[in-house]
């Protein structure tokens, strides 16, 4: 092969050598200059999050070739800051909580350096519509939008509301920022090994085949490829499958079957995009172009894509002949029946809730080393939960002892429970660092993330309402098929059950709840949890069928809702599906958010916007959630293979500096700044003082990551716990040098005091005296460290009120939501603006699935329809408007923060609330996602419109 022309360019004002040929910028700047902050999230110029300055325009590195610049002048992220120190740009964005994960953020950056460079004073609209070529799927955008606002008026940071107080309920500057602002985040397609060798997948592009044949020679001959591995050498090596780490038993008390995934597929493959053999080589570029000489023969099979058809399709697994992995059933079937027959109304309803795709920015990623001197591997991975990946490829696939392995989560750009789950190709990288003796790293393409991570919700749903004649509810019956895809995923029979029926119940007093759940395999990607994870679906169905009730017997839908809540004096309120809600004030918050929307003036609203030729409608949704997945006893008797406690381990060096370890991870939730808030108040400690420590087995001893609410709420309490040992220990060795009783010691801001001389010690005396024990009591052992694991007595049940006002323009079909409220009951507040950022993320998505957001595959030939960022509608800045936050709280939350976690409740909340309002809008529901085209074909029949286009 002929060498490579050399390019030059001069980047961040320095002049520099880069290969010419076929190389994008994108991996110069990364590879080839160790530029890492420029970052790639897709195959199509779609994400923006390799954005860059060419020339000082902002243009994505993606899309140019070194050879067409050549003698540029480039800015990277990296360039933009001045000897480490923020632009005012980057400060805005820290100062407006303006990032969660990171990983767009550069990329976001540049794109608004560069728009207010070219327009200092920007309207709204003109950023929206600006930023509109960048994507962040954690944000929501509002925060950035205000990020430019502040950047471009020039506000000095004392105006900006982020406050410098670092004590629990206030909001300070993140601490975490600073190295995702300078472009220096660590993320797993960031990480090199010496003598890095590089993998790609050889995917099926068919639905359903037997594979007849691998040919591999000519590949293998490729120069550069290290080695070739297929099923047939991981099956040979005694290695096992994946499955699901929950046990779900149908109602005739069978188990669940079928669906464990192979780490290749050697006999059938079940869905487009399902990996069959992968290939090592010395480059990516040579690993793709010898995986495209591998040739498979297939035999096709029939193929179904439609879960409503999966019995007496063809079977996907020969243990599950019928296609049905469960049939369950929750709740009480007789009570439900007599409600029905007793009821003067019942209300029914056919609903679909549409199979939604993740999509993190950041794509999945593995780099995996085996040290052949110790017998260890060592797995970076994108991933929520590294203990839990660790063991599930230990005990389950078998590929080292748990005590052999360490698996690294260092930043994760977003994740939305589809980086929970352990899938095929960290596996395979780590059978291929042992076999072949190199570091192999894998990063997925945009386009393998929209066919192998695992997709959520996808049910199909038929529901009946009884109420009596005053419209309170009597009974609930709900009968739904849920598509688990090809596989069964990490928590996949979990979700559509337990996760699911539970909450069927909502905010009312509904006496009786009966749920069938039909859970089917077909040849789509795995299905498992989505933000939410059960109950968005639940919520969305129950919400939508209120309105339907109301419609139906010719009540005023808040009214129906309101004479249904469960009242303030009825907690700690069991509900007819188990879960038991320990405090609420429903009331309060959907009082305060009608208040927020004039809801009593809507009407004039409604009239006005009709004499404009527009159609507008208002929408309400009312939810609960369970999250802070706990207790471990219940979790086990739901059929878990886990526990659900926390950990926390926290540990004062010599120089009274606090590191604190645990067992969460967070990816994007600002764990590093709450976590050191909560231990700040505990021991009177300043963030320079405090490390939190994540996402590595080997630093932290256990833990069960970052899903379902839980972080706070568990992770929080654990360290709670373990912070009270350590203060238990410190009046110990306070009242020994005190010359005092340990009872008598009180401690507070740093100080322990005895309340009887009132004579104190510091922290950092006592810490030295542990580390430096001279003087000290004697059979207390040295030092100042401390474990907590907690586990809750209860879930936590965060609960809210959403209201959404739309406005639709019946000729074209277009859609604008004019105000999105959400007021919402979190508990206990840690740090204000983090809730906020976590509910404006939420919201987002929840109103990407309410108007954007369907994956489809072609029921003919089996092949997804939406594999890219051009097919599948992911909502920009320019598609959202600004969101309306308040809060409530409740008092009561059986945990030590009294907190109750915030990460899905927009999610949850938003679908039916801008459903809602589109069916009051046309006098009719429509189906999600309410795209214009939908919206355009149903005002053609909309009873509300009856004049002409205009």
């Amino acid at each position: 092969m002929s060498e490579t022309r050399r390019i030059e360019l001069i980047v961040n004002g320095r002049r520099c050598d880069v290969p010419g040929g076929g190389t994008r910028l994108v991996d110069a700047l990364r590879e080839d200059l160790g530029l890492s902050g420029t970052h790639i999230g897709c195959d199509t110029a779609q994400c923006g999050a390799c954005t860059v300055h060419l020339g000082g325009a902002a243009v994505k590195a993606c899309t140019l070739l070194t050879e067409q610049i050549a003698n540029a002048h480039i800015t990277t992220i990296e360039g933009v800051g001045k000897r480490g120190q923020l632009h005012p740009v980057q400060a805005a964005f820290k100062q407006h909580h303006g990032l969660q994960c990171g990983f767009c953020t550069p990329g976001m950056v540049m794109g608004a350096i560069s728009l207010l460079e070219a327009n200092p004073d920007p309207s709204e609209a003109q950023i929206r519509a600006s930023l509109s070529g960048n994507l962040c799927r954690c944000t929501g955008y509002q925060n950035i939008v205000a990020a430019v606002q502040s950047a471009a008026r020039g506000v000095a940071p004392s105006e900006i509301s982020a406050t410098s107080s670092q004590r629990v309920g206030n909001s300070p500057e993140r601490v975490e920022d600073d190295r995702f602002l300078l472009g220096h985040g660590n993320y797993v397609a960031d990480t090199r090994f010496q003598g890095q060798a590089f993998a790609s997948f050889v995917r099926s592009p068919h639905a359903h085949a037997d594979i007849v044949d691998i040919n591999t020679i000519a590949a293998g001959a490729v120069p550069g490829v290290i080695g070739i591995v297929t099923g047939h050498e991981i099956d040979a090596a005694g290695f096992g499958s994946l499955t699901c780490g929950w046990q779900v038993y149908s109602k005739d008390g069978s188990p669940m079957i079928g669906g464990a995934r192979p780490i290749l597929a050697k006999n059938r493959v079940r869905f487009v995009g399902d990996a069959i053999a992968m290939v090592v080589a010395e480059t990516l570029e040579i690993a793709n172009a010898a995986m495209s000489l591998i040739d498979v023969e297939y035999q096709i099979r029939p193929h179904n894509v439609r879960p409503e058809c999966a019995i007496g399709a063809q079977a996907l697994h020969t243990d599950a002949p019928e296609n049905r992995c469960f049939d369950w059933a929750f709740g009480d079937d007789t009570g439900v029946r007599q409600a029905l027959d007793q009821a003067d109304h019942v209300v029914e309803l056919d609903l679909e809730n549409n199979r939604l795709i993740p999509n993190a920015i950041e794509p999945r990623a593995a780099n995996a080393y085996y040290d052949p001197g110790r017998d260890h591997f060592t797995l970076y991975v994108t991933s929520q939960n590294p203990h839990m990946a660790r063991r599930v490829i230990s005990e389950m696939v078998g590929l080292a002892p748990e005590h052999k392995l360490r698996v690294i989560s260092p930043d994760v750009g977003g994740g939305f429970g589809s980086k929970i789950f352990i899938y095929p190709e960290e596996c395979a990288c780590l059978f291929a660092a042992k076999w072949f003796g190199v570091p192999v790293k894998w990063v997925a393409t945009r386009t393998e993330s929209f066919l192998c991570d695992a997709h959520g919700r996808d049910h199909r749903t038929c529901a009946k309402l009884a109420l009596d004649a005053e419209g309170r509810f009597l009974g609930l019956e709900v009968k739904t098929t849920a598509n688990l895809g090809a596989y069964l995923s990490s928590f996949a029979a979990f979700v559509p059950s337990y996760l699911y029926g539970t909450m069927l119940a909502g905010p009312y007093t509904t006496p009786a709840v009966y749920c069938e759940v039909e859970a089917v395999y077909t040849n789509t990607a795995p299905v498992d949890a989505y933000r939410g994870a059960g109950r968005p679906e639940a919520t969305y169905l129950l919400e939508t069928l209120v309105d339907a009730a109301a419609r139906q017997i010719g009540m005023d839908p808040v009214e129906l809702r309101r004479r249904n809540l469960i009242p303030l004096d009825a907690f700690p309120y069991q509900t007819p599906v188990a879960l038991e809600y320990d405090t609420g004030n429903y009331q309060a918050h959907l009082d305060a958010a009608l208040a927020q929307a004039d809801y009593k003036g809507f009407d004039g609203r409604r009239r006005a916007a009709r004499e404009k030729g527009y159609l507008r409608g208002i929408g309400v949704s009312c939810y609960v959630e369970a999250c802070g997945i706990a207790p471990s006893a219940v979790a086990g008797a739901l059929g878990a293979d886990v526990g659900l406690w926390e950990s926390a381990n926290l540990r004062f060096t010599p120089t009274a500096k606090l590191q604190v370890f645990t067992g969460s991870h967070s990816h994007g939730q600002g764990h590093e700044t709450s976590f050191a808030q909560i231990a700040g108040d505990l021991f009177g400690l300043s963030f320079d003082d405090i490390e939190v420590i994540h996402g590595d087995t080997d630093k932290v001893p256990m833990g069960m990551g970052t899903y379902g609410s839980r972080s706070l709420v568990v992770g929080g309490s654990a360290l709670v716990k373990a912070g009270e040992k350590l203060i238990a220990k410190g009046k110990i060795i306070a009242a020994h040098l005190l010359d005092d009783t340990p009872e008598d010691m009180a401690f507070g801001d740093g100080l322990f005091r005895s309340q009887s001389s009132n004579r104190g010690v510091s922290l950092k005396e006592v810490v030295h005296a542990a580390y430096v024990p001279h003087d000290y009591p004697e059979d207390l052992e040295p030092g100042l460290e401390a474990s907590a694991f907690y586990d809750p007595l209860n879930f936590s049940y965060p609960s809210g009120t959403h209201i959404c006002e739309v406005e639709i323009n019946p000729s074209t079909g277009e859609i604008r939501i004019v105000r999105m409220i959400a007021v919402d009951d979190f508990g206990v507040l840690v740090h204000p603006a983090i809730v906020e950022g976590q509910v404006h993320g939420g919201l987002a998505q929840g109103i990407g699935q309410a108007l954007f957001e369907v994956a489809r595959y072609d029921t003919a030939s089996g092949q997804p329809l939406t594999a890219s960022l051009k097919t599948y509608a992911l909502p920009r800045a320019a598609d959202l408007p600004t969101f309306e936050l308040e809060t409530t709280q409740s008092s009561g939350a059986q945990n030590p923060l009294g907190a109750k976690g915030c990460g899905e409740a927009g999610a949850i909340a938003a679908p039916p609330a801008v459903m809602n309002a589109i069916a009051d809008a046309l006098g009719q529901p429509i189906a999600m996602p309410a795209t214009p085209e939908a919206l355009w074909r149903a005002c053609r029949n909309s009873p509300q419109w009856t004049g002409k286009d205009r």
